[in-house]
C-alpha cells in the first residue's frame, strides 16, 4: 500500500480512538428510546430503582452470558471513565481487526500462472 493510504488509515484510527476512548465518557447516562418505552408505567426512586407500577422493565434480568465488555465497560475495572474508554478502544481495535481481516481475505488476487506472476522475467 502506498504512503497516502497508510496515512489515511492512521488518521481514521486516531479519530476512532479519540471518539471511543474520550468522547464516549461524555455520553448521556439517561435511558435511550427503547429503555424509556420499557420503563413507561413504572415508578423509579432517585437511585433509579424500580419501586412500583406496571411495565415491561419489571421483567429485566442480568445478562445471561455476560462477558468482558458487558454494559459498555471492562469487567473487573472499578473506574467507570477508564472502563468505558478502554472498552471503546478495545472495540475499535477488534472492529478494525475483523474488518481488515475480511478485506484481506477477499482482496483481489492475480490468478496463478498469469503474466504478472511469471517467474524468471
Amino acid at each position: 500500500m502506498n504512503r497516502r493510504l497508510w496515512g489515511f488509515l492512521g488518521a481514521g484510527l486516531l479519530v476512532a480512538f479519540l471518539l471511543a476512548g474520550v468522547v464516549s465518557s461524555f455520553a448521556s447516562s439517561h435511558p435511550d428510546g427503547l429503555d424509556s418505552s420499557l420503563r413507561e408505567g413504572c415508578t423509579f426512586d432517585a437511585d433509579d430503582t424500580l419501586v412500583g407500577g406496571s411495565c415491561p422493565a419489571q421483567q429485566e434480568r442480568d445478562h445471561e452470558i455476560g462477558g468482558p465488555l458487558a454494559d459498555y465497560g471492562i469487567a473487573g475495572l472499578d473506574d467507570g471513565l477508564l472502563s468505558t474508554g478502554l472498552s471503546g478502544i478495545l472495540g475499535v481495535v477488534l472492529t478494525f481487526a475483523v474488518g481488515g481481516g475480511g478485506f484481506w481475505l477477499l482482496r483481489r488476487r492475480e490468478p496463478v500462472g498469469s503474466p504478472d506472476t511469471a517467474v524468471g522475467d
